[in-house]
Order: structure tokens, then C-alpha cells, then sequence
């Protein structure tokens, strides 16, 4: 993949499973953000594929079929949360029925009405999350969703990630904190724009013999450059 006349992901090739939760794991600027565009379809691919779902990346058909949470709560700060969602779930075709629960989900539901500019940074990245859980899409791209997260909320979050899992969604969430690759089913380690491995956080550790999974992953990272 090129990218402002830079080649920025080289040679990388990989399939998501239904039903599980993907961890793209890897430092600040390894190139998860731009992989993660491209599969959502707003990143432009110089040359290869991306098929989601069966269909190109970005197809019009996708839309309702994929959730999206950016680094960057993409929420109006001028609407409480509800009125969010309400305009959200209308764009989607979703109906307002399934606001409360999402609601509920991300915890949030003694601030539903409140305008999104008055929460802190962590409700409103919860606010996002709520909109791409809108009409119970197939695939959820998100971008760092538990940055700034208290550890309690951090802990929901992940446990309704599996619930969504165990309910036939692929979830592929991207992290640069590897305490919480121990979460994922399976995980996808990058740096410099490299898939290193496409592997299990068990396989991980048989692979490099570390225990911990930070460990494991500099191992890695110091046999590839061997």
C-alpha cells in the first residue's frame, strides 16, 4: 500500500474469522491506523485487495454491515447522546429500537441525555462506540477503544467484545498496550508497517518461551531483525 508516495504496507496479506476478536497489536506509527482505513474502505489501496464481507472494501452495501470507531471521538458535540445515536441509527436504517441497549452497553444510559461537549473523553469515546454498535453490524473496526479508560470500564468493554464475538460478530481492535493481547482470540503484530506474526497469544508464547506477552512480542521483534 502506498501512501503519499511511500510504501507503508508492504507485502501484507491476511484473513479475519468470523465470530472472533483480532487484536492488531504493534507501537505508535507501525501502521495500524492505515491498515484499519483500508479495510473500512476510506483508505485508498494503491495496489492489491481488500474484500470484507465478501464485497470490496468501502462498497456502498458494507456500510451498515461494518462499525468504525476512530482514535477521535467522531460524535457532535452540539447533540446529547441520544440524539446521537437517533441520527446515527437513521443514516444506518437501523430504527431507534436498539438505543437503549447500546446504551446500556457502553454504559451510558444515565447520560443519554446529556450534550456530548459536557462528558469527558472517555464517555465520549464510548459515545462512538455506541453509534458503530447501531444495527448489530458483522465486522467492528476499532482504533485504540480503550485508550484513557478507566480499568474497571476496560474490563466491560472487553467482556461485551467477547459477548459480541460469541454472537457471530468479528471484531478486529487495534492496541499498542499488549497487556490486552492476552484478551484477543488471535493476534496480528506489526512494526514498521510488517505483519511479524498472525498468531495466538498461546502460540506467541510456545513460539519466543516468554510468559509475558510484552516479552514475547520484543522477542520477536529481535529475531525478525536477526
Amino acid at each position: 500500500m502506498v501512501r503519499g508516495g511511500t510504501v507503508v504496507l508492504p507485502d501484507l496479506s491476511f484473513q479475519l474469522e468470523s465470530g472472533t476478536v483480532i487484536g492488531l497489536l504493534g507501537p505508535s506509527g507501525c501502521g495500524k491506523t492505515t491498515l484499519m482505513r483500508a479495510v473500512v474502505g476510506v483508505q485508498i489501496v494503491s495496489g492489491g485487495t481488500v474484500t470484507v464481507l465478501g464485497a470490496p472494501a468501502g462498497t456502498t452495501a458494507l456500510r451498515p454491515r461494518v462499525g468504525y470507531v476512530t482514535q477521535a471521538p467522531s460524535v457532535y458535540a452540539d447533540l446529547t447522546v441520544r440524539q446521537n445515536l437517533r441520527y446515527f441509527a437513521s443514516i444506518l436504517g437501523a430504527g431507534n429500537e436498539g438505543i437503549d441497549n447500546v446504551l446500556y452497553d457502553v454504559d451510558l444510559t444515565e447520560n443519554a441525555d446529556r450534550l456530548v461537549s459536557r462528558l469527558s473523553g472517555g464517555q465520549r469515546t464510548r459515545v462512538s462506540l455506541a453509534t458503530a454498535l447501531l444495527g448489530a453490524p458483522e465486522l467492528l473496526v476499532l482504533d485504540e477503544p480503550t485508550v484513557g479508560l478507566d480499568p474497571v470500564l476496560r474490563h466491560d468493554l472487553w467482556s461485551l467484545f467477547h459477548r459480541l464475538a460469541n454472537g457471530g460478530a468479528t471484531l478486529l481492535i487495534s492496541s499498542h498496550v499488549m497487556d490486552e493481547a492476552a484478551q484477543c482470540d488471535r493476534l496480528l503484530l506489526m512494526r514498521e508497517g510488517e505483519l511479524l506474526a498472525d498468531t495466538t497469544p498461546d502460540e506467541l508464547r510456545q513460539r519466543t518461551g516468554m510468559d509475558d506477552l510484552a516479552e514475547a512480542f520484543l522477542k520477536l521483534i529481535q529475531d525478525s531483525a536477526a
